[in-house]
């Protein structure tokens, strides 16, 4: 049975492409795309992430999800991406997924308020919310995404980034091992580069990566000096600072989503500020470089390429209900 709804819609493939803003129609959309649920998700979470300081694991959720896809596995969900399967063990266990039981914690109990929003579009909702409830770039994300149904259908272990030596893929330097990672996910070096920059947000957690030490001058008292917005505009609701949580960040307002990413990586300026093997080679690969250099010279330009990478990473290997994808803006 389908209805009509006044929601925008887009045809286009599961796969990724290099034109991420096809152009917008009109089309009936399938009862199984609750658009009226997923625009009040949307509302709620921008100040219940906010709220709980959880912006950065809730990105790493929605990457780590879609960060499976396998673009030469042609069916759905062995392919891996932005289906959902990381709700289910045993890939919540997975090395690279360490902690993430947390952000499954915090994001389910508002999943019971919006039953026919998939999980697959909570996990992707939340995270590109999560930046923009930061301070960073509107992400223009599209809806109705299909679930993985039971364990059987998670994706295997071994497909997600490392961040130092030695890599699971036997690469000889962090920059061939990037590039063997996003290739194999259809994406590009401009997409490597830019989604790096998503780091501007967290920290390092020894116990559940290896890396970072137990506490830094910034994440001991919380992101930078102020109980308040880590960026002090008024329009971003008070953030509480998480007084005594471990790790090393790679930024001082670890919960601000700006360029200082770069700057960081680049200036090498602070041992109490991380710089991992795969962050440093976006500075020393020179196919890398012009990218991140001019990340770091240009606020503007870097949220206008993450937004559009952003959203490429969160439609890798998805299938669409009928009559998605739809918009909600």
């Amino acid at each position: 049975m389908q209805s009509s709804v006044n929601a925008r819609a887009v045809r286009g493939s599961a796969r990724p492409s290099s034109n991420t803003r096809s152009r917008a129609v009109t089309v009936r959309v399938s009862a199984k795309v609750n658009v009226e649920q997923l625009k009040a998700l949307k509302s709620e979470l921008y100040g219940y992430i906010n709220s709980r300081g959880c912006n950065p694991i809730t990105v790493r959720l929605g990457w780590h999800d879609s960060g499976t896809y396998d673009k030469n596995v042609p069916n759905f969900p062995a392919r891996g991406g932005a289906n959902g399967s990381i709700r289910f063990k045993p890939e919540i266990d997975h090395d690279a997924n360490k902690g993430l039981a947390i952000a499954l914690a915090i994001l389910n109990p508002i999943k019971k308020k919006y039953p026919d929003v998939s999980y697959a579009d909570l996990f992707q909702m939340a995270s590109a919310t999560a930046i923009e409830a930061a301070g960073g770039p509107k992400i223009p994300m599209r809806y109705g995404r299909k679930d993985a149904k039971g364990p059987e259908e998670c994706s295997p272990d071994g497909r997600l980034p490392g961040a130092a030596h030695p890599f699971a893929d036997g690469s000889a330097s962090p920059a061939e091992h990037l590039r063997r990672v996003f290739y194999r996910m259809g994406l590009n070096d401009q997409d490597i580069v830019v989604l790096s920059g998503g780091h501007t947000l967290g920290r390092a957690r020894p116990e559940r990566s290896g890396f970072g030490a137990e506490k830094t001058k910034y994440t001991d008292v919380g992101p930078g000096t102020s109980t308040a917005s880590p960026s002090g505009r008024a329009d971003r609701p008070t953030t509480p600072k998480p007084v005594g949580q471990q790790g090393t960040s790679w930024t001082v307002n670890w919960l601000e989503f700006d360029n200082s990413y770069f700057k960081e990586i680049k200036a090498k300026r602070d041992a109490d500020l991380l710089v991992l093997p795969t962050d440093a080679c976006i500075f020393e690969d020179e196919k890398f470089r012009p990218y991140a250099e001019k990340y770091a010279a240009d606020q503007a330009a870097f949220f206008a390429d993450y937004a559009a990478s952003h959203q490429k990473l969160s439609e890798l290997g998805v299938e669409w209900e009928e009559g998605a994808p739809v918009t909600l803006d």
